[in-house]
């Protein structure tokens, strides 16, 4: 049983008995992976607050092949993400990627989701407040196109013909993108103004600025977002916190 040293940020845990943790992880080298830290949640623990959501460090576990439950020897953590964890934008966001990535990310090494996670939380933590919301759509977008499903904006995602040099545009969302008026005909589409477009387009580029949104875009985009990821990787699984970070339900209507 080979022991396993990779970097890893902890995407979830459950109560095991009564003194240990079962944590799912998302490494760079391998994947998604559980292991079990036993005696985590002992009052003198060798892992303190290391177990901790969204926590990043440097895992060890003991590989047991042909088992889906490893065990934890050591997680030595680099970033707790306390930043956070003390606005709830900044949560919300950072908790549907944690969803999205413990989901749809393989059991197999696939370190550009790995770095794009690592990267969005370093950027949630610190960007200013008034851009979280629009930077919690580019960190999702950019998470979901790391994993291989990446919308069609650039030309037809059926036919790969040119779009509309102006006006509104059909987006499919079983199609992968945006659509040409032939392949638009009969297909159930949204219909997206330019504007929404080039936005989309911004949000997915990591090198441009982020797009100024308010709050009736900021949803539209939301919505968008959430019905591409449950159309293309939910496979009707129930995604409580995506569906939390879309409907912001922690506010007050």
């Amino acid at each position: 049983m080979p022991l396993v040293s990779t970097p890893a940020i902890v995407l979830a845990t459950l109560r095991y008995g009564e003194t240990s943790k079962i944590v799912r992880l998302a490494t760079r080298e391998h994947g998604i992976q559980s292991a079990i830290a036993k005696g985590a949640l002992r009052p003198r623990s060798r892992y303190g607050a290391a177990l901790q959501v969204l926590s990043e460090g440097a895992a060890q576990y003991i590989a047991k092949e042909g088992r889906e439950l490893h065990t934890l020897t050591a997680f030595d953590v680099t970033h707790l993400r306390v930043g956070i964890a003390g606005q709830l934008d900044r949560y919300a966001a950072a908790a549907a990627m944690s969803e999205v990535m413990l989901r749809l990310a393989p059991a197999a090494p696939h370190a550009e989701s790995f770095d794009v996670m690592a990267h969005a939380l370093a950027m949630l933590e610190a960007i200013p407040t008034e851009a979280v919301e629009s930077y919690g759509l580019r960190a999702l977008w950019q998470l979901v196109s790391s994993l291989g499903f990446a919308p069609a904006l650039a030309a037809c995602a059926r036919d790969g013909s040119a779009l509309p040099a102006t006006g509104t545009v059909r987006f499919s969302l079983t199609e992968g993108g945006a659509l040409c008026h032939a392949c638009a005909h009969d297909r159930a589409t949204i219909e997206l103004p330019r504007q929404a477009l080039d936005d989309l387009a911004a949000l997915l580029s990591p090198d441009d600025d982020l797009p100024f949104l308010d709050a009736r875009h900021l949803a539209a985009h939301r919505r968008l977002l959430a019905r591409w990821v449950r159309t293309h990787l939910a496979e009707a699984a129930e995604l409580p916190a995506l569906e939390a970070w879309q409907q912001r339900n922690w506010f007050p209507a």
